[in-house]
């Protein structure tokens, strides 16, 4: 991480912990198809005008955190083929995330996923088998079982399923950031999210949060939300989102920027990176809103889930183009964020990112 490029220089201390955020998940493979025009129709083939593969499931977060800045750690299982050793080297190698706690599984395939990204939305077919389970189970006090002393852990909630760790996390001082998936069993009770005892700030979709709290409102739904956590966030998708802190009352609501989305795969993960360094740096609210709303905007327009993150560089990019454009929405855009001119340098240009490729497995020419 180049100099004045840690977003959290201000508030690290002697005696931190070595890692920013702890989490733990399945990596999949990624092959998005973009350029779609329409959902494939039954009986037919269809062709796609762009495609890449890039890490997937867990690595969506893991690489947006690490690409902020963040000393990112990540548990996960890998297969032991080409698919496997591909996402291993581009997260440990490319993107310097920790892997120490992460393991390789001989015989076992990797996952895989096939998006299909049109209309402004993805659907999405998967594949892969369950992971042997890692050597040492969960007794509360070793890896990877009990995560490392972490500032941080950001976790998805499974309805109805409690994960021993998360309350191991809290207990040695992490701060739990959690989303959540869609209910399939249809029962929408915020009992069924025991875990959300452990949790800071929790972050659903606005659907997600509105069958939680049988609202018709996504704002009505976070106020209600911050009756069970600290802090609830709602994304409202292209439309921005809205945080209620519990705590203090404070709410807070920043609108979506307009953009031309190539595929949202990944998008939710790559707000919540941006919500959770803003809230480690200790940035007002509204900043953290308008910070995490951005990550997400950028991201849209990028193959796949993981290597479409934005990293500093993209940031100082599109604040730069910003402050030179003078049209009445750019004034308002550099109102809001005006934060950034404390956050980024003058004028940082590190090197491009690792992007998804239309495929793995090309050999550099001797």
């Amino acid at each position: 991480m180049p100099p004045g490029l840690d977003p959290l220089a201000a508030v690290r201390a002697d005696g931190d912990p070595r890692t920013d955020v702890y989490l733990t998940g399945t990596v999949f493979l990624d092959i998005i198809f973009t350029g779609l025009d329409s959902a494939p129709v039954r009986g037919t083939e269809s062709w796609a005008r762009g495609m890449g593969s890039s890490p997937g499931g867990v690595a969506n977060m893991a690489t947006a955190l690490a690409r902020l800045g963040l000393r990112t750690s990540l548990a996960a299982a890998f297969g032991d083929d080409m698919y496997g050793e591909y996402c291993w080297e581009a997260l440990e190698q490319g993107e310097g995330i920790d892997l120490e706690l992460s393991r390789k599984v001989p015989g076992w395939h990797s996952p895989v996923t096939v998006s299909m990204a049109y209309e402004g939305e993805r659907t999405m077919v998967s594949h892969g088998h369950e992971a042997p389970p890692p050597e040492h189970a969960f007794d509360g006090k070793h890896a990877p079982g009990c995560p490392p002393p972490s500032r941080a852990c950001v976790a998805s909630l499974v309805p109805g399923r409690r994960e021993g760790w998360l309350g191991c996390a809290a207990g040695r001082g992490s701060r739990i950031f959690a989303d959540v998936g869609w209910d399939d069993s249809g029962r929408w009770d915020p009992a069924d999210l025991a875990d959300l005892e452990h949790c800071e700030a929790f972050l659903p979709n606005a659907e997600e949060a509105m069958r939680y709290t049988r609202t018709s409102c996504p704002r009505a739904a976070a106020r209600k939300l911050a009756d069970l956590v600290p802090l609830a966030v709602v994304t409202l998708g292209p439309e921005g989102a809205y945080a209620v802190d519990g705590r203090t009352g404070e709410s807070a609501e920043v609108a979506g920027i307009a953009v031309e989305a190539l595929d949202p795969t990944g998008a939710g993960d790559v707000f919540v990176a941006g919500f959770v360094t803003g809230t480690l740096a200790e940035w007002p609210l509204a900043d953290r809103l308008a910070f995490a709303g951005l990550s997400a905007a950028l991201s849209v327009q990028e193959f796949g889930g993981s290597l479409s993150a934005p990293g500093w560089a993209e940031i100082a990019a599109w604040w730069r183009g910003v402050r030179a454009c003078g049209t009445p929405a750019a004034a308002g855009l550099s109102r809001q964020y005006g934060f950034l001119d404390a956050v980024l340098p003058a004028a940082y240009r590190p090197a491009p990112l690792a992007r998804a490729v239309p495929t793995i497995g090309f050999r550099r020419p001797a």
